[in-house]
C-alpha cells in the first residue's frame, strides 16, 4: 500500500513535534537540577537574627509566636527560611546540610541531613601533609604519639 505525499509529510511533522517535545522536557529537567544546591548550617527559629545565631543565643531555640524553623548559614552569616517546614521538624539546634533550590531568602528543601563531623570511632585517619604555625611540614606520622594522636582543627570565630 502506498502512502500519499500528504500522509508521509504528516507523519514526519508529527515525529518532529514529538521529538521536540521530548527534547524540551529533558532540557527543562536539566534546568531544575542545575538550580539545586546545598547549604550547611544550624536549624534555628526565624525570630532569631544572624547576630544572635552567631552568638548561639538561647533566643534562637525558643519558639516565638509566628516563628518558623530556619537555616542559619554560619559561613555567610545568613538566615534562610525553609519550606516545607515538616522536613526541618525535629532538627532544632542540629547542624545540617539542606539540599534544594533558593527563591529570594527561602530554601525550597528537597532533603535535610544531619552533618557528620570527624571520624567514626575506630576509623583510621587519612594520610595528610600540612604546614604548622612555624612553617614545618607535619604529617600523621610526625604527630603520632605512643598513646595515639588527637588532632583538632578549628576556625577562629572572626575569620
Amino acid at each position: 500500500m502506498m502512502l500519499s505525499l500528504s500522509d508521509s509529510v504528516t507523519k514526519r511533522v508529527t515525529l518532529c513535534l514529538v521529538g521536540l517535545c521530548c527534547a524540551g522536557s529533558l532540557v527543562a529537567g536539566q534546568t531544575t537540577s542545575a538550580n539545586s544546591k546545598s547549604w550547611s548550617g544550624t536549624i534555628v527559629y526565624s525570630s532569631c537574627n544572624a547576630d544572635e545565631a552567631f552568638a548561639e543565643s538561647r533566643e534562637c531555640m525558643k519558639a516565638a509566636p509566628g516563628a518558623k524553623l530556619s537555616l542559619y548559614d554560619d559561613t555567610n552569616r545568613v538566615i534562610y527560611d525553609l519550606d516545607p517546614q515538616p522536613l526541618a521538624a525535629g532538627h532544632l539546634g542540629d547542624s545540617v546540610t539542606v539540599r534544594g533550590t533558593l527563591d529570594d531568602s527561602t530554601i525550597h528543601a528537597s532533603s535535610i541531613d544531619l552533618m557528620s563531623i570527624g571520624l567514626a570511632v575506630g576509623e583510621r585517619a587519612p594520610a595528610f601533609s600540612a604546614r604548622d604555625q612555624f612553617g614545618r611540614t607535619q604529617t600523621l606520622d610526625t604527630l603520632r604519639g605512643s598513646k595515639g594522636t588527637v588532632l583538632l582543627f578549628f576556625r577562629s570565630a572572626d575569620w
